[in-house]
């Protein structure tokens, strides 16, 4: 009986690792397409095939950073996606600290209240009509304020599940001692953030300098826009070069991409980090 189950399971996991390895090709296919297209002659760049280069083209590369301005773009996302993400985080700690922390009406609410930006869809219109207002529009400030408010939903789920797992009685013994609130969130609970504002930074910082929704509607000047516009604009100057739009896409995936490889670990103990203390 115990052989058949364990048979059974043995072949759960098989079927379940065959999916796996399939979904993955989903992404892993694609992404060898534009590696390798990257290197190619436009004619078969445009194949989308999965073959070799003949001959390493490093070339595409040069020709992308000159026409593209990608320097430019580069220093523009790495403004927006800084200063957004240091917003973000800032923010919906010290948020997530009283949520966690103090529990009333006014806290329920405001659970409630960043659940729901989870799910609620952005307001273009609005938003623009808020940023004219405010004198805003097509500024860097504005886009930050966009951004920050967008993901600020994420950031405080992220962090109010993991301060709920941190004990009530550090912050008990810090106010006996007479510490002020806010220097117990910054002296005592901040640096026991380090797992999960990793996590967040790397997270935020993905989703913001992947995103191409906010800067084309919100920056008035092509000179504003940020890497993965520079794909929009390439792609419709060059859209038979293939090649070069491959460059392209590697060049605004690389830097997340180090970010995320360097952060890895970083990224997976702050999911397992609740649940190894709870």
């Amino acid at each position: 009986m115990k052989s058949r189950l364990m048979q059974k399971k043995h072949i759960s996991i098989l079927i379940l690792e065959i999916c796996m390895i399939l979904l993955s090709l989903l992404i892993i296919v694609p992404l060898l397409i534009m590696i390798f297209g990257s290197l190619k002659t436009p004619a078969r760049a445009a194949r989308f095939s999965l073959e070799l280069p003949v001959e390493m083209l490093f070339s595409n590369y040069t020709y992308v950073i000159k026409k593209a301005n990608i320097f430019r773009a580069a220093m523009n996302s790495i403004i927006v996606t800084f200063c957004a993400v240091s917003v973000c985080i800032f923010c919906s700690a010290l948020v997530s600290f009283l949520a966690a922390r103090k529990r009333s009406g006014f806290t329920k609410f405001l659970n409630i209240y960043f659940l729901a930006g989870l799910i609620a869809p952005v307001q273009i219109i609005t938003t623009f009509g808020l940023l004219h207002i405010l004198r805003l529009n097509g500024t860097y400030p504005g886009v930050i304020l966009v951004f920050s408010a967008i993901q600020m939903s994420w950031g405080v789920f992220m962090f109010t599940g993991f301060i709920e797992t941190v004990p009530k009685e550090l912050d008990e013994a810090a106010f006996i001692d007479g510490y002020p609130p806010l220097r117990v969130f910054f002296s005592i609970i901040l640096p026991l953030l380090k797992p999960i504002t990793v996590t967040t930074v790397v997270m935020l910082a993905i989703f913001i300098w992947n995103d191409f929704q906010i800067p084309l509607y919100f920056f008035n000047t092509a000179k504003s826009w940020t890497l993965p516009l520079t794909v929009y604009n390439f792609f419709g100057r060059y859209f038979n070069y293939w090649n070069y739009v491959f460059a392209n896409l590697v060049l605004v995936a690389l830097p997340v991409t180090v970010l995320y490889l360097f952060g890895q670990k970083y990224v997976i103990d702050g999911m397992t980090a609740g649940a190894v203390k709870g």
